[in-house]
């Protein structure tokens, strides 16, 4: 699950990969949520890095690719990460940041999945 269109890019073609194109971080983990309710597991953090939800646009979250029963780890994990995020947005919106900054956000993102996948 991304909204990093890197990530999406690197791995289209080798791992399944739901590019969100035009969502938004915190769509990204409902979105997520939504699959671990239909009973994928979480193999990354959402929260994973340590750029917060209210400084970049950008989250990518792996996600086994069937579905087994409910995993409660995995939903209380997205459930209290969704949570983190909607307090740090409602108090502090996400910045207009440049192109550049916004380029380098995409890398860290598609990093820390490289980082995470290997």
């Amino acid at each position: 699950m991304t909204n990093n269109e890197l990530v999406y890019n690197e791995y289209k073609n080798t791992i399944e990969t739901i590019y969100l194109e035009n969502y938004n971080y915190i769509d990204v983990l409902k979105l997520t949520r939504d699959k671990i309710h239909m009973g994928h597991r979480l193999y990354t953090h959402p929260l994973a890095g340590s750029i917060k939800a209210n400084d970049t646009p950008y989250k990518s979250i792996v996600i086994s690719k069937y579905e087994e029963e409910l995993d409660e780890n995995s939903l209380n994990i997205i459930e209290n990460s969704i949570q983190v995020c909607t307090d740090l947005l409602t108090n502090n919106s996400t910045p207009l940041w440049t192109k550049e900054v916004l380029g380098s956000f995409m890398m860290i993102d598609l990093s820390i999945i490289k980082n995470s996948i290997t």
